[in-house]
């Protein structure tokens, strides 16, 4: 995990088919698939991404993820910083 002032970055390792909670956060956030298949559900909508691909969640936006047949490593950025994840 990197902290500055107003920005986190955090690079996460997921095991395949690892379930994340539909959730809303008032953090803007930027997710860098590093590694490994991932599929997002953003709204009502959902999109496979895959190594490479970067995708943007506006704040207050329900969003969740399912990895895929094998390990990902995915790096999230946020803006402001997710006190809630330094205290974790």
């Amino acid at each position: 995990m990197i902290v500055g002032d107003r920005l986190m970055v955090c690079r996460l390792t997921f095991r395949p088919h690892t379930d994340t909670a539909l959730h809303a956060h008032p953090h803007e956030q930027l997710t860098f698939v590093e590694k490994g298949r991932v599929r997002f559900a953003i709204g009502s909508e959902t999109h496979v991404a895959t190594a490479g691909e970067v995708l943007h969640f506006a704040p207050g936006v329900m969003h969740g993820a399912t990895i895929l047949d094998e390990e990902a490593v995915l790096i999230d950025v946020f803006t402001p910083i997710r006190e809630d994840f330094l205290r974790a």
